[in-house]
């Protein structure tokens, strides 16, 4: 890290608040109806705004007064379905409707494993609620009454090592652990599982692991688990051997373990999800920082077999990121471009697509997004859950619509910060917040 850039991290460190440039004259400008330009099918993309002091705006959490909850769209109402969790990260639906709770973090750092940047990082996290010890379980809910009120909550698994994704395939229960899929027993109505995990594969860790979640899903003849692996840098700083199965997402065989990186180039990808309607897998991608307010779009897209999306060598498409050194002219060349932007900054993590059951008319078809929000942007954006309307089996470039907000109070404090987002069989939404400890549930208005 140059000098400049050292000073820089370390004013950061000191302040731990707004500080950088101010979102310029492109924030804030909008196109029709009030949309925002960088959101759609085409995104207004400007120039890149480099500084030598980054953007740093943190929303410092605080977690939820006893007198508030988020807000609903007009027509939903919401209230929690289980509160008093331990940074709840990621959920999955059972076919009995038990609800699963990744209570989850990230890792700790070997002594000494941390640079500067990171360390500064680390602090930034904590004060935007993430600084918390993992707790390393996952807790199951259930709802025995009826009321939209989990009236039992129990361990299912304990001991393992900063889980995230989950999925139910047959008997067998797949859980990401950071560093590897585990499979465990499962029997229907089970609430606790002691039996030890098999390991079904590794996963990219190690002492940097800078995008430590790694989800899962399975396809629709269960032999198949394709599983998210997130970078380990910000746009490759850190040379190409540390990436080495990284920034894309694996295609695993459940029998053996043997695994083919599916799709490249994605910086973190987090959420998956199979459209109804086209039967294709799709993702939410965060991308890349430290180009300014309004660069780089997070996006959704869907996932197609052997497609390169860009990282670290260009964004969005072929826009080159000339930060990245030395350049490959020949891999931004296949470079795909994303199929819906969602704002930049945003940091999409949950996914879920409307398979049935809708909670109004305008929520029919397509897929909520939980939006964790921004550290690094001014104003900050993301904090919400949203809505993207598809038809036939494509999003159809309206902008998203809020389904959930008020995460952030006036002052610029966090009550909550969304994370993974799931639907149960009658079409009502959950949403974990790890800020404050809740999982909500969204139904239609009564």
């Amino acid at each position: 890290m140059n000098a400049v850039r050292m000073l820089a991290y370390v004013m950061i460190l000191f302040a731990l608040t707004g500080c950088g440039s101010s979102a310029g004259p492109f924030a804030g400008k909008t196109g029709e109806a009030g949309a925002a330009l960088d959101v759609g099918l085409n995104p207004v993309l400007p120039a890149p705004q480099k500084s030598w002091l980054p953007i740093v705006d943190i929303a410092p959490a605080v977690g939820w007064p006893a007198d508030k909850t988020p807000l609903a769209a007009p027509g939903l109402q919401v209230h929690a379905f289980a509160s008093g969790l331990d940074h709840p990260r990621w959920l999955y639906v059972l076919p009995n409707g038990d609800v699963l709770v990744a209570e989850s973090n990230a890792p700790a750092k070997p002594q000494g494993a941390q640079s500067l940047r990171e360390w500064v990082a680390g602090m930034i996290m904590a004060r935007a609620g993430a600084g918390v010890p993992s707790a390393n379980r996952i807790t199951l809910l259930r709802d025995t009454t009826g009321d939209g009120k989990a009236d039992l909550q129990t361990v299912m698994l304990e001991g393992l090592n900063s889980p995230f994704g989950m999925v139910l395939v047959g008997d067998s229960l797949y859980v990401a652990n950071t560093d590897a899929v585990l499979r465990f027993p499962y029997a229907r109505g089970q609430t606790r599982i002691t039996a030890p995990g098999i390991r079904v594969v590794e996963l990219p860790a190690g002492p940097i692991n800078h995008h430590w979640t790694k989800n899962l899903i399975a396809s629709q003849d269960g032999r198949t688990l394709y599983v998210t692996v997130g970078s380990n840098s910000n746009a490759g700083e850190r040379g190409m051997a540390v990436e080495a199965g990284r920034a894309s997402i694996w295609a695993v065989d459940v029998r053996t373990g043997k695994h083919r990186e599916m799709a490249t180039g994605m910086r973190n990808p987090n959420g998956l999800t199979w459209e109804p309607h086209s039967g294709k897998l799709w993702t939410v991608v965060n991308e890349r920082d430290e180009l300014g307010n309004n660069l780089v779009p997070d996006y959704l897209t869907a996932v197609t077999d052997g497609a390169f999306y860009g990282w670290p060598w260009s964004w969005y498409g072929q826009h080159v990121d000339t930060r990245v050194i030395p350049p490959n002219p020949a891999r931004v060349a296949q470079a795909v471009v994303p199929d819906y932007a969602l704002g930049s900054h945003v940091a999409p993590l949950g996914l879920a697509a409307v398979q049935n059951q809708a909670l109004l008319p305008s929520l029919a078809q397509g897929m909520f997004v939980g939006e964790h929000g921004s550290w690094n942007r001014k104003p900050p954006s993301g904090y919400a859950v949203v809505f993207v309307t598809f038809a036939a089996g494509q999003p159809t470039g309206a902008p998203p619509l809020s389904v959930l907000s008020g995460f952030l109070a006036a002052n610029g404090d966090a009550y909550g910060r969304p994370v993974g987002v799931a639907l149960e069989a009658n079409g009502a939404l959950l949403v974990a917040d790890d800020v404050g400890n809740t999982v909500w549930r969204v139904s239609a208005a009564r």
